[in-house]
């Protein structure tokens, strides 16, 4: 495989809504973020993913944009936003943008346009259809956010079509015109300095709604081929499709570099494991260690060389990992640490979502009042209609909410946790007193500083990036422990996913045991190798072995 430089980096999210507020409007900025870059800098991060900061009535916070090209006032201006990409360069951190182009807003210049009149040039930007011979929706298609993907419009008579919230509505992308839009606006964005893009459910642009085909379409991948050849495809840059359709075959079809489509998609197996069938991730169903491992052996076997991983436990759209995965209780920090060990160590490009790397947890707001998150709120509504009782569904939001990712940064035990001066868009998570940056960086053997030791044996250890992964213990109900070898060296790697101690109850059979990390302070005996050693509750091990 040809090396990149993005193989070893280790991309941050930042959500900039909920980052750092730095006017004291509640709001975190571009301002924000550029004061907070010396603080990823020594994290060792050197990669930004840059959730939406263009022109939006943040409907969808962002999600749905109104302008490809300017920057929504609340999170500064072009200019701001020129001076991040400068100041992120000087210290060797590339900004990667994130890029919704399944839908705009429908305050998108172009759909006000589609809008005003059938015979409008912009009419087919966008997915319109008669109603059926009754006068209903075209068809039983449903948005993500609940309910039809079909939004009536009076004035036209017709139908248009929203995979998500009723104001963003879909492009049409089997309108060349709409093709070409879209790549001259990513060559601006690129011709900038930018180091790549995210692109939100990539995996929909190839939709035949009249076949009720909405993900991983017949034409989606010569759409991505073809939008390489005419933007990042000649440039030296990272390109991540989320795609929650995507399956190891359709993901090697996506990052095979010999595909011409992207670097490596996100893909969701891992984490709709635990949906129930029919409330999803409002009703989970109970956890399971050895379901987890079979879905992560899978990917890791499975693309070989043809593909690349992209590596996460959470993001903006998902609960925190601490407390989805691990105890954000008593065992936070033991817990925090082994999740990340348990992946930086894995086979791909890790993301760390802004606050993982002090083990933020999820919040229980009092009421469902001070919840913002549309999806959330949406949900929460079809579902107490259906007879689902409120406590049931507060647990599914205490879970699983959106919200969960998006309370703001914890920088301090000052008020609002350091984010703002002003009053926060969404409420800080209580625990900000004692669990914040500030502490965690006064604290040696802290969260932080464990996740700064993963990034720089990364950057240390090829076998890390390149080696093969074997899965051992495949039956342990408790213990993950896998291999990662090359012709160079050995790496094992040995977790205990679990509130209890294990033992383990097999001789690895190597002679020399070389603990290259662990998050407990005990450095256990291996002259006689590890062969019924109790491992404690949430303790990881990183051996290079002979």
């Amino acid at each position: 495989m040809k090396k990149r430089w993005w193989h070893d980096s280790v991309v941050y999210q930042i959500y900039p809504r909920s980052f750092n507020d730095s006017n004291g409007d509640g709001i975190g900025d571009l301002q924000g973020i550029i004061m907070k870059l010396d603080y990823l800098k020594e994290l060792g991060v050197d990669v930004i993913w840059l959730s939406p900061v263009y022109k939006s009535p943040m409907d969808d916070n962002g999600y749905d944009i109104a302008d490809y090209q300017d920057i929504a006032p609340e999170f500064g201006t072009i200019d701001d936003m020129d001076e991040l990409l400068a100041a992120a360069n000087k210290r060797g951190i590339r900004i990667i943008m994130d890029l919704v182009i399944n839908h705009t807003s429908d305050e998108h210049d172009w759909f006000i346009q589609s809008k005003s009149s059938k015979d409008n040039p912009y009419r087919d930007f966008y997915i319109w259809r008669d109603p059926d011979s009754e006068g209903n929706p075209p068809n039983l298609i449903t948005s993500a956010f609940g309910g039809s993907a079909w939004e009536y419009d009076e004035k036209s008579g017709q139908y248009y079509f929203h995979l998500f919230s009723k104001k963003q509505p879909d492009l049409n992308w089997e309108n060349p015109k709409v093709r070409d839009r879209i790549h001259q606006m990513m060559n601006w964005w690129l011709d900038k300095g930018i180091g790549g893009f995210r692109m939100d459910v990539i995996d929909l642009i190839g939709k035949e709604i009249d076949r009720e085909i909405t993900s991983n379409g017949p034409k989606l991948h010569q759409y991505l081929k073809d939008m390489n050849h005419a933007t990042f495809g000649s440039r030296d840059l990272l390109t991540v499709g989320e795609t929650w359709s995507a399956t190891p075959e359709i993901a090697k079809q996506y990052s095979n570099p010999e595909n011409n489509e992207l670097s490596m998609v996100f893909q969701f197996e891992h984490i709709s494991l635990f949906f129930d069938e029919d409330m999803g991730k409002w009703k989970p169903k109970v956890f399971e260690v050895s379901k987890l491992k079979k879905v992560m052996n899978k990917w890791q076997t499975s693309l070989g060389n043809e593909g690349w991983n992209s590596l996460f436990w959470n993001n903006h759209d998902l609960p925190r990992a601490v407390s989805k995965y691990g105890d954000d209780g008593e065992n936070r920090v033991k817990s925090a640490k082994m999740l990340a060990t348990l992946l930086h160590l894995q086979k791909g490009t890790p993301y760390i979502y802004q606050g993982e790397e002090i083990g933020m947890t999820n919040v229980k707001y009092e009421s469902i009042s001070e919840y913002n998150d549309i999806e959330t709120l949406n949900f929460y509504k079809k579902f107490t209609a259906k007879g689902v009782s409120h406590e049931t569904m507060m647990e599914g939001i205490y879970e699983n909410s959106r919200d969960n990712a998006r309370t703001p940064m914890q920088w301090s035990d000052m008020v609002n946790g350091g984010f703002s001066n002003g009053k926060p868009w969404l409420k800080v998570n209580p625990n900000y007193q004692t669990l914040n940056v500030n502490h965690a960086l006064e604290d040696k053997a802290s969260i932080f500083y464990h996740y700064q030791k993963l990034i720089r044996l990364r950057k240390e250890k090829p076998v890390i990036v390149y080696g093969d992964f074997e899965m051992l213990l495949p039956d342990h109900d408790r213990i993950f422990a896998f291999l990662r070898s090359d012709s160079e060296e050995t790496l094992l790697v040995i977790n205990n996913f679990s509130d209890f101690p294990s033992t383990i109850d097999v001789d690895f059979g190597y002679t020399t045991y070389d603990l290259l990390l662990t998050n407990y302070e005990n450095k256990p005996d291996t002259t006689k190798g590890l062969k019924d050693y109790l491992l404690a509750p949430w303790e990881s091990l990183v051996y290079q072995v002979k």
